[in-house]
């Protein structure tokens, strides 16, 4: 019979390291990439302000602010009203628990996100209906 306890493998799970791509480096002898580490050693606020980053990333391209000449090319607003609502109600989750040093930036990334969405939309949305505003109330 296999438990946790008797098979470490079973439970081990793998998140890459801040700045790491989890397709970047070599496979080891293991079979596990090099650059990742076991998910026991990541700390909770790395992987809630990880999650955040590449929420915010997504919505950015979504709005159009991707760079290149074909950044028009990616922009779907309706992709990014999902992706921002989803983002300001996990800022506002995770908050409480991270505190003001790690959610204060990421408060500003999502207004950021929220004004440049207004700006990119060519309906404008009514105050406080805009994408996350329930979570974070109107951004002007």
């Amino acid at each position: 019979m296999s438990t946790a306890d008797s098979n470490p493998e079973a439970t081990r799970h793998t998140f890459p390291s801040a700045g790491e791509e989890a397709t970047s480096g070599s496979s080891g002898p293991t079979g596990r990439h090099d650059h990742v580490r076991d998910i026991a050693e990541v700390a909770a606020v790395e992987v809630i302000t990880t999650s955040a980053v590449h929420l915010m990333s997504a919505a950015a391209v979504k709005c159009g602010l991707a760079e290149g000449t074909d950044a028009e090319t990616y922009k779907d607003l309706d992709e990014a009203r999902k992706l921002i609502t989803a983002l300001a109600g996990f800022i506002t989750a995770a908050a409480p628990e991270i505190g003001s040093q790690h959610a204060g930036p990421l408060r500003d990334g999502l207004r950021s996100l929220q004004l440049a969405f207004r700006e990119a939309s060519i309906i404008p949305d009514a105050p406080g209906q805009g994408p996350g505003e329930k979570f974070t109330g109107p951004v002007n």
